[in-house]
């Protein structure tokens, strides 16, 4: 037998067993790490939105509206413009609306804007100028700027028993 034959041969029967066992076997997706948090630290400025599926943590500061699953707003830190994400926990300056499923607002947070929330947290020297308004467990969050507030002020009568609030 040729020598040549049987290496071709053992190498083409090797290809074929291994396309058969990829083939055969779907890929198995091992378990996800979770990413490390998007950090915007104290010596940096941004102006324009942030989107993420993941987690965001401010030291600096953000001109635009941020979108994400988590978001951390450090002591130093400011944004201006709307907040949305599943859990928001602030210690700097807000200016802007925050809508939440869950809100932290620690002693050194300072907020002008209105919060919309199923869950609110609020430590004692934390200033707010605006509204907090409670949202329904699993409503889903708005995209846009103005949403939560149209919503839900839309949605409860005000004090004068309007709905929308003021009169």
């Amino acid at each position: 037998m040729d020598i040549k034959r049987i290496i071709t041969g053992a190498a083409n029967r090797t290809a074929e067993s291994s396309a058969a066992t990829s083939s055969s076997k779907p890929p198995v997706a091992g378990p996800r790490k979770a990413a490390a948090p998007s950090l915007i630290s104290a010596d940096l400025r941004i102006t324009g939105d942030l989107n993420s599926s993941g987690d965001i943590h401010v030291e600096g500061v953000v001109e635009g509206d941020i979108r994400s699953a988590t978001l951390t707003i450090g002591e130093g830190a400011e944004v201006r413009g709307s907040v949305v994400a599943e859990q928001v926990r602030v210690c700097g300056v807000v200016l802007g609306q925050i809508q939440a499923h869950r809100v932290e607002l620690t002693k050194t947070a300072k907020v002008t804007g209105d919060i919309a929330h199923e869950l609110l947290s609020i430590e004692s020297g934390a200033f707010i100028e605006g509204h907090c308004r409670r949202i329904e467990p699993g409503m889903a969050l708005a995209g846009r700027k103005s949403d939560a507030v149209v919503n839900i002020a839309d949605a409860a009568p005000g004090p004068l028993g309007k709905k929308g609030g003021a009169a």
